[in-house]
């Protein structure tokens, strides 16, 4: 979801930064670079550690969410290159669709809804449903689960490197569209193509498909 088809992870990274800011802290890029891909829950606990434990984590967590709504009240989630029609094209071939996110239930259920998106995938999975989020596989096996497919049969797009090694050990087809980061060595030896955006990413899967 975030990064992959939404334009969400420069709020996010901009929402943190300004509540670390207004904490007296500096959360640089590089280290922002870390959580990206990861459960919240997850994220949140490696600021602390971050910060040390005088870090006053629930009002940083307070702050950041204040932070995100104010950004999506004022501009809004913009889609990524490509998506919209991509979506348009499995729709018309009648593939099942899911999305795997280490998002909330809440926050995907907020976010898809405030880019219309909710209405055009049969199921949400998020990291609060799985007893353990990305890198993990089992973001993606539930994802399968739902969809009544083996992960063999299912194509993931991702933008993580977290996103990729969870899609690549549940055993499924991974393509990448990298967001805010330069893919890792791993993420690239585990996925089966690396593009610039999703418009690449339409006929490859009709390509994919179709065999």
């Amino acid at each position: 979801m975030d990064g992959l088809m939404l334009d969400t992870e420069p709020l996010y990274q901009a929402a943190w930064q300004r509540a670390a800011e207004a904490l007296g802290h500096a959360l640089d890029d590089e280290f922002y670079l870390t959580l990206i891909g990861t459960p919240t829950k997850d994220a949140l606990k490696k600021v602390g550690a971050y910060f040390g434990p005088t870090f006053p984590l629930q009002r940083f967590t307070k702050l950041g969410s204040d932070q995100w709504y104010r950004q999506v009240e004022e501009h809004g989630i913009d889609t990524k290159p490509g998506l919209l029609p991509l979506l348009d094209q499995l729709e018309a071939a009648a593939v099942p669709r899911a999305v795997a996110t280490s998002s909330s239930a809440k926050q995907a259920a907020e976010t898809l809804e405030a880019s219309d998106l909710a209405a055009r995938f049969a199921h949400i999975v998020t990291s609060d449903q799985v007893a353990r989020g990305k890198p993990a596989p089992d973001l993606y096996l539930e994802a399968a689960r739902r969809l009544g497919l083996p992960p063999a049969a299912c194509i993931a797009l991702e933008d993580s490197d977290a996103g990729v090694q969870s899609a690549s050990t549940a055993g499924m087809t991974v393509l990448m569209v990298p967001d805010l980061k330069t893919p890792s060595p791993q993420a690239e030896s585990q996925a089966y193509k690396i593009l610039p955006s999703l418009h690449q990413a339409a006929p490859l899967i009709a390509d994919l498909l179709a065999r």
